[in-house]
């Protein structure tokens, strides 16, 4: 708890720009949490690190990723966005809990066995560690809840146990982090492979509408988007790539699926396809404003980063001078 209200901790990977998955399934949503929760943001450029990076053009992206977050609708003076390298204690805390995580719990991770086999030539300790780390980013920080999706749900559960198992040790230090049931993200799906998630990642550039895409941009990668055979527009388990448009259509309209399989009733897919691009593109277009405003206004967005750096330093600060006094590290003369 952090000023009577339950505090909200989630981030995002500062590689490549955010897709459209990113924000209807997460973003959008975090905005109408400020109210209720204390709600603290990481840029998280420590775990982007378990992949080779190009200097220049990952601090390009981790600024841009900063930017997203507030033209998203996030306002950096209600929540804490905060660079995850910024804050030394998550490398400190991420050792420390690192002692008391074990091979086999680490073995069982799912995500790195995905990664893993995807990135064959670079297997490195970071990637096999790194629900260590994400335990350390949430623990430091005590937070109550985490929105997780569902390929994340292990990793909160590892931190779960890494904290259990401590407090058990050194009594209640860390808070014990909840996932965060609230209204429900949508799942966006590729445009090209509809039976597996959209992705920065994805190779085919028309799999993914990318946030900063401009509206022709937007509009072509819809009308290329893969549909199914027939052509009624109905959400049905066999027609995944229509069902992905009406949910994408949905989002971003706020219609039900059945006013939208009405609306469409007796149309084709191109139609359907063309006001899906259009009602995106009209999303994306003030979101796109805002985030060339913020990256040309440096000034601003730096002092952002630098008082939000300074209170993700202070909050954390508390936790790891506990933690390290729990497990006997000599306190620094001060």
């Amino acid at each position: 708890m952090l000023d009577g209200k339950k505090i909200l901790y989630s981030g995002m990977q500062a590689t490549g720009t955010l897709t459209l998955g990113n924000y209807l399934g997460a973003l959008k949503n975090w905005v109408n949490l400020t109210d209720e929760y204390e709600c603290i943001y990481g840029v998280m450029d420590l775990h982007s690190l378990t992949l080779r990076q190009v200097p220049a053009e990952f601090r390009k992206n981790a600024r841009s990723l900063y930017a997203l977050y507030v033209a998203a609708g996030l306002d950096p003076e209600k929540n804490c966005i905060y660079y995850q390298s910024h804050v030394s204690g998550h490398a400190e805390l991420s050792w420390i809990l690192g002692c008391f995580t074990y091979m086999g719990e680490l073995n069982r991770m799912t995500q790195f066995k995905d990664k893993a086999a995807k990135h064959a030539d670079n297997i490195n300790a970071g990637l096999y560690t790194y629900p260590v780390l994400m335990a350390a980013d949430i623990l430091l920080y005590q937070a109550d809840v985490v929105p997780v999706g569902v390929d994340q749900k292990q990793h909160l559960e590892i931190t779960r146990d890494i904290a259990q198992r401590f407090n058990a040790i050194y009594g209640d230090v860390f808070t014990i982090p909840e996932a965060y049931i609230g209204k429900a993200g949508a799942k966006i799906m590729s445009l090209q492979e509809p039976e597996k998630k959209m992705s920065k990642s994805d190779e085919n550039p028309n799999a993914t509408i990318c946030l900063l895409d401009d509206k022709d941009t937007v509009i072509r990668k819809f009308k290329r988007a893969v549909t199914d055979s027939g052509s009624e527009i109905v959400y049905r388990e066999d027609k995944p790539g229509i069902s992905n448009l009406i949910d994408i259509y949905s989002c971003v309209t706020g219609k039900t699926r059945d006013e939208i399989e009405k609306e469409f009733d007796g149309k084709g897919y191109g139609d359907f396809k063309l006001a899906v691009g259009e009602a995106v593109a009209a999303e994306l277009e003030p979101l796109q404003k805002r985030y060339q405003e913020l990256m040309a206004d440096k000034t601003y967005l730096d002092s952002m980063i630098k008082m939000n750096d300074e209170k993700a330093a202070y909050y954390s600060n508390k936790t790891l001078r506990k933690v390290q006094k729990k497990v006997g590290l000599t306190e620094r003369i001060r």
